[in-house]
């Protein structure tokens, strides 16, 4: 049996924080307030454990072929995807490998077979990745091997957050896509975080709204919601779909934007800018994830820089 990759809550033991700390750490995050010796005392702990932030998956070394196979769920889609994905077929390709990605709900049924036929290289399972983390103890998500994908997203959480609560918002609610959507599972992981977020800054634990698909469905929720909580000033989406979404439904309820309710998003994807109003959304360089992933599956080095953390795309919303 191989031995135990070293993970972010091992180096958050070893140097005496929480995994959050850890994660805003090695996301280098500036906007969070984390002493020098703090600092240090992480990043030795993470040098010294041997920790990999960007592990993805069980690389499979008897397979003899170029192949890096990446595992999605079915549902799973958009731009910080799109952006990772690219990333990762990119530096791939610059190995000489070739990046094959396979979509399903029934995916671990056909995993193996997959893996049977091509032998791959390496397999970066991120449907395994957010199953995991959505099912694993609330207090304690699986905060493990995607590039740091999943360990970055406390610190970009973070990043919106308080971007609102600098705009002088105390009430503030999560927006998350219906549960039958492909990424109800990662939805959970990301509430978990924006609670922890919120608890850093001195915020009640955030109340969530739920963006059903169907039009009408959605204003009733809105609505629900809006006479349920209404103190709340601000919503914090889980990506731009359910901000943009959200947006339509409160111009149809003649709710003003950010007068009334402000709305950040997050992926900040071109289009927002194209929204009434115009989208404020967190932008995450996803690419650079993939291309560290991709690194290490190889057994490549990774850069000797983290990825560059995220940022507040400002526009009209907030």
């Amino acid at each position: 049996m191989g031995e135990r990759r070293v993970t972010m809550r091992d180096v958050a033991k070893a140097s005496g924080v929480s995994p959050a700390t850890v994660s805003f750490v090695l996301n280098n995050v500036t906007e969070q307030h984390i002493s020098p010796a703090t600092r240090d005392r992480v990043t030795t702990a993470a040098r010294e454990l041997g920790y990999v932030p960007h592990a993805i998956a069980k690389a499979l070394r008897e397979g003899t072929s170029r192949i890096v196979l990446l595992a999605l769920p079915a549902g799973i889609r958009g731009p910080g995807l799109d952006a990772y994905t690219r990333g990762l077929d990119d530096e791939l390709a610059r190995h000489g490998h070739v990046l094959l990605v396979r979509h399903g709900s029934s995916l671990h049924g056909t995993l193996a077979s997959v893996i049977a036929t091509v032998s791959p290289r390496a397999v970066i399972d991120l449907s395994g990745l957010y199953r995991e983390a959505a099912d694993g103890p609330a207090a304690e998500p699986v905060t493990s091997n995607d590039g740091g994908w999943i360990d970055g997203l406390a610190a970009h959480t973070l990043v919106q957050l308080r971007h609102l609560t600098r705009a002088g918002h105390t009430s503030i609610a999560v927006a998350l896509p219906p549960d039958d959507s492909g990424w109800a599972r990662l939805a959970r992981v990301r509430l978990h975080f924006a609670r922890e977020a919120a608890a850093r800054i001195g915020l009640a634990e955030p109340p969530t709204l739920t963006i059903p698909e169907d039009a009408a469905e959605a204003a009733r929720a809105v609505r629900d919601f809006r006479r349920e909580f209404p103190s709340v000033s601000a919503v914090a989406a889980f990506d731009d779909a359910v901000a943009m979404h959200l947006l339509s439904v409160l111009h149809g309820l003649d709710v003003a934007v950010p007068g009334q309710l402000a709305v950040i998003g997050f992926d900040a994807v071109e289009y927002g800018s194209f929204a009434t109003p115009a989208l404020t959304s967190v932008h995450i360089d996803a690419q650079s994830y993939g291309q560290r992933a991709a690194r290490t599956v190889l057994g490549l080095e990774p850069p000797s820089e983290p990825p560059a953390p995220a940022t507040v795309i400002v526009r009209e919303s907030v």
